[in-house]
């Protein structure tokens, strides 16, 4: 499958999408292009941004305040990034693609993935692209306990809280834009643009990462060649789950 049999599949399945909602999109009017300027607006107009930015911002405070560090909390970032594909990979298929099953009589169904077949069920919905803000709240202080119980210092442990909020806001706008309606411009872009439509309207078993050009899923052998995967009835209703 070439880019102009994605981008052909991608325009069918926005049809579809446009069509199923009687022209009404939550990005405003019916068009096929945006500029970065009104994506970027489009992104300030939902809770998420805010609530990472506050974090962040209080993160990044409280680590001047901690004073200088060691030199090798410079590795802590760098580390970070290197696994941040494994970390995503692993979150979307374990968590985000989780089945709900019953465990000991207790149905278990994180909310997590319950709004991520929501996402799968209408791709276009910008505010179900974003991490649900019931989890979102409590991220700031999951960075900082994490920090806190893995690292020595006060000083590294908010090294490591600011480089997670930093890599999460990162997440959260990269997986915004690839649902917008920006057209790709890089090389870099468009490849993770293609997988991500891939995922979405080809098949939800392959594709996973979406803040890089498929690095784990090229490891964890989940980037096969398109042309070899048959669509799945199941893209946009994971499980075959209706609820």
């Amino acid at each position: 499958m070439t880019d102009t049999d994605v981008e052909a599949l991608a325009r069918q399945q926005v049809a579809r999408d446009e069509a199923s909602l009687e022209g009404q999109r939550i990005t405003g009017g019916r068009r096929s292009s945006q500029s970065m300027r009104e994506v970027f607006t489009e992104f300030w107009r939902h809770p998420s941004p805010y609530i990472l930015g506050t974090y962040l911002t209080a993160a990044v405070v409280a680590r001047v305040l901690a004073g200088p560090g060691a030199w090798w909390e410079l590795l802590i970032p760098v580390g970070l990034v290197l696994l941040m594909p494994f970390v995503e990979w692993v979150i979307h298929v374990c968590v985000l693609h989780w089945k709900p099953r019953r465990i000991a009589g207790l149905r278990i169904d994180p909310l997590l993935s319950r709004k991520h077949r929501a996402h799968h069920r209408d791709p276009r919905a910008i505010p179900l692209v974003f991490i649900p803000w019931q989890v979102e709240l409590t991220l700031g202080p999951a960075a900082v306990l994490i920090g806190w119980a893995v690292m020595p210092t006060w000083s590294a442990a908010l090294t490591l809280a600011v480089a997670d909020l930093v890599l999460l806001s990162a997440y959260e706008w990269t997986h915004y834009l690839l649902h917008s309606d920006y057209r790709p411009r890089s090389a870099w872009y468009r490849s993770v643009w293609r997988n991500h439509r891939l995922h979405h309207y080809k098949s939800e078993h392959y594709w996973f990462t979406v803040t890089s050009a498929a690095t784990a899923d090229r490891l964890f052998g989940t980037y096969p060649d398109p042309a070899t995967v048959p669509t799945s009835p199941t893209a946009r209703n994971l499980h075959g789950l209706t609820e």
